[in-house]
């Protein structure tokens, strides 16, 4: 039996038994073309919903079950980059949202492209919605790339911090991050492989509580290990060949969905092991679960599923999720934004030295006086590396984004380098350094 229902302005039908338990939710336009990328898949086990202002975007989606979110408000053209109307969008669509949850449901993935106007607003609120309703709540998110701006970046790491109050567990995932893996892609190619990669992640952990494997994975596995876990990370691989146990799980915990995290201190972890042809061997599966547990440092607790997939071929694929992190890990592990890099250039040459990164030295006559004054910036464009660029400290990198660094718009006008190139050279350096806080007593006297 059929329930006709109207969400919005749209009507469809809502199939009240075959319903799913578990709900993947596309919130703005981010989150709906992964969720469409997903549907198109034909993944099975879920019920797959697309959440927008924008009415021609949610028209042209072929997912069957759309909530056009603040239709009086917006009149389907859209949150226009301003989560406040996101957040007002969702709560006027609010009786339609509980509606849709109120089917069956026990958990919820919200699939948000974080920094815009619906996504952004909207998905806390439907997180909170949500988790009042008792529902086991995941928010997997992509971040915005780097050259979408300072606002959008702010934006996303605000609507972050609050969507965070509102779920079980959230996974961040760092677009900037697909520049290292996938090259520099095309505009569209870009955005495209951001949606794909946040299919991938979604649909990673569906696949790990959905299928039905040899060992399964179900959905009080799942709550054991993502309620009330806070920041997660995942990563997922395949490889192939006599060694591809210890090779399939070190690109897993090498994932550029784990943003440089680690998975020591996890106490949970869900393990998914999928073979193809060529059945996974108890050595193997041994393999696997040390190399977890020496990466945890922790007596950390496996869940794992274990299946069989033909269309693998010769190869395994390894899927992790891990949780239970201290909230100092939670809070690094959270922490979107890029670190910030800081070096000289001269004109023949774009090595980047180590050496020329100096902290400034202290002034001694007021040690015990605060200093609230903005980071001085110098500007050195020449060929004499011997005295430092820019001089500041970053020993707290979540503040820097606040600080008036040099940015390649700075350096491109007084050197004449191309973005492009800037780019290139960005990507050419490691994204963490460390700097201490004093020069050494001999660095000093020099």
């Amino acid at each position: 039996m059929e329930n006709i229902v109207n969400f919005g302005e749209m009507q469809f039908n809502l199939p009240k038994n075959q319903s799913n338990v578990i709900k993947v939710i596309g919130v703005g336009g981010g989150g709906s073309n992964a969720v469409n990328h997903m549907y198109k898949k034909g993944i099975e086990g879920v019920d797959f919903v697309i959440c927008n202002t924008d009415a021609q975007a949610l028209n042209s989606s072929p997912v069957p079950i759309k909530i056009q979110l603040g239709a009086s408000l917006t009149e389907g053209l859209g949150a226009g980059a301003n989560p406040d109307v996101g957040m007002q969008s969702a709560l006027e669509s609010r009786d339609d949202i509980e509606t849709m949850l109120g089917v069956k449901t026990k958990m919820v993935f919200i699939t948000v492209g974080m920094g815009g106007g619906t996504g952004t607003g909207a998905a806390p609120i439907i997180a909170k919605i949500a988790k009042d309703m008792g529902l086991l709540t995941v928010a997997i998110v992509t971040t915005p790339f780097a050259f979408e701006g300072k606002t959008r970046n702010d934006q996303a790491q605000n609507g972050i911090k609050e969507l965070r109050e509102f779920v079980d567990s959230i996974i961040v995932i760092n677009n900037n991050k697909l520049r290292e893996v996938y090259g520099n892609l095309g505009f569209k190619s870009g955005f495209s492989k951001a949606d794909e990669v946040l299919s991938t992640a979604a649909m990673g952990i569906t696949n790990v509580i959905t299928n039905h494997y040899t060992q399964n994975i179900d959905f009080r596995d799942a709550n054991t290990v993502l309620a009330n876990s806070g920041s997660a990370i995942m990563g997922s691989a395949k490889a192939e060949g006599v060694n591809r146990a210890q090779d399939a799980i070190t690109k897993a915990l090498d994932s550029p969905l784990l943003n440089d995290n680690k998975i020591t201190g996890a106490k949970n972890v869900l393990l998914l092991i999928v073979s193809g042809i060529n059945e996974i061997t108890i050595d193997e599966i041994g393999e696997i679960n040390d190399y977890i547990q020496s990466e945890a440092k922790t007596n950390v607790n496996i869940i794992m599923g274990v299946g069989e997939d033909v269309d693998l071929g010769d190869s395994i694929e390894v899927t992790i999720v891990a949780t239970g992190f201290d909230k100092k890990q939670q809070s690094q592990i959270s922490t979107i934004e890029s670190k910030k890099i800081v070096y000289n250039l001269d004109d023949s040459s774009k090595v980047v030295k180590k050496e020329t990164l100096v902290v400034p030295k202290k002034n001694t006559n007021n040690i015990d006086k605060p200093v609230n004054k903005e980071p001085k910036i110098v500007h050195q464009l020449d060929k004499d590396l011997t005295t430092p660029l820019t001089l500041f400290d970053i020993t707290d990198v979540e503040s820097t984004s606040s600080k008036n660094i040099i940015d390649k718009d700075e350096v491109s006008k007084e050197k004449g380098f191309l973005g492009n190139d800037f780019l290139d050279l960005l990507s050419d350096v490691k994204n963490e350094l460390t700097l201490v806080n004093e020069v050494t007593e001999n660095k000093t006297e020099e």
